[in-house]
C-alpha cells in the first residue's frame, strides 16, 4: 500500500479520496479543531493525528497533501498573508523537506495565486520540485457551488510530472466543459430555524466544517492522475 500523510485534515476530504481511488493507505492526520478531530475519530478509526502540524515527525510518505489555512489570503478575510498568525505553510514546507514524498497536493483559496502562490512554488523547487498550478471550481465535479480553488501538484522527477500533464489533459477538459455548461452555483441555503434552536453550535461547527473543507470528488480525480502516471511507470 501507498502511505498518504494529510496534514490541516479538517473532516477528512483528501482521506477519503484517497480510499475511493484505492491501493492508498492514509498512515496520519494533523488536524486541531475539535469537532473535525471527533469526525476523524469515528470515519478512520485507528489512525494517528498528530494535532498540531508541528508536531509531526513521520519521516515516510508517498503522497502528503494538505490544505493549509486559507484565511490569510481569502477575500473573504483581511488578507493579511505572512502577517497572519494563521499563514503555516511553512510547517507544511517543513513536514515535505523531512519526508521527501513522491507526490505533494496542496490546496487553498482562489485569492492565493494573487498572494503567495510565487513563493510556495519557490520553496518547493527549492527542494527539486516540479510543480504544476490549477483553478479548478467545485462545479468542475458536478458540485452545486461554484467555490473556485488553487490546487498544486509536485513531483521530484520532470519527466514523470510531464507524464501526469498528459494523463491529466482529458480529464481537465472534461472539467472545464462541466463548469462552461453549468449554471453558477452556489451553497444552498442554511435550513429554516426560526428563533434559535437548541443545538445550533454543533449545527455551526458542522457548517464551518464544512465551508473548510476540500471537495473529495475533485482531489479523488487529482489522485487518481497520479496513479494513472504510476501505474504506466511500473
Amino acid at each position: 500500500m501507498l502511505k498518504h500523510l494529510d496534514l490541516f485534515s479538517g473532516i477528512g476530504g483528501f482521506a477519503l479520496a484517497a480510499k475511493w481511488v484505492g491501493g492508498i493507505e492514509t498512515i496520519a492526520f494533523s488536524e486541531i479543531d475539535p469537532f473535525c478531530c471527533k469526525v476523524l475519530e469515528k470515519n478512520f478509526p485507528g489512525i494517528k493525528n498528530y494535532g498540531d502540524v508541528r508536531n509531526v515527525t513521520e519521516k515516510e510518505a508517498w503522497l502528503i497533501t494538505g490544505g493549509f489555512p486559507c484565511q490569510p489570503f481569502s477575500i473573504a478575510g483581511k488578507r493579511r498573508g505572512k502577517n497572519d498568525d494563521r499563514y503555516i505553510w511553512p510547517e507544511m514546507f517543513r513536514v515535505i523537506q523531512q519526508t521527501r514524498p513522491d507526490w505533494v497536493i496542496c490546496e487553498n483559496a482562489f485569492n492565493f495565486v494573487n498572494m503567495e502562490l510565487e513563493q510556495t512554488l519557490i520553496d518547493l523547487e527549492s527542494e527539486g520540485y516540479e510543480t504544476q498550478t490549477f483553478i479548478i471550481p467545485a462545479v468542475g465535479v458536478e458540485a452545486q457551488h461554484r467555490r473556485s480553488r488553487t490546487w498544486i501538484v509536485a513531483n521530484p522527477n520532470c519527466e514523470r510530472l510531464e507524464g501526469w500533464k498528459k494523463h491529466w489533459k482529458s480529464k481537465e477538459e472534461l472539467l472545464i466543459r462541466k463548469v462552461s455548461g453549468s449554471k453558477p452555483a452556489i451553497w444552498k441555503p442554511e435550513p429554516e430555524l426560526g428563533r434559535v434552536a437548541n443545538g445550533i453550535p454543533n449545527r455551526v461547527d458542522r457548517l464551518k466544517s464544512l465551508g473548510n473543507s476540500i471537495v473529495p470528488q475533485l482531489a479523488q480525480v487529482l489522485i487518481q492522475t497520479i496513479k494513472d502516471i504510476e501505474n504506466e511507470n511500473i
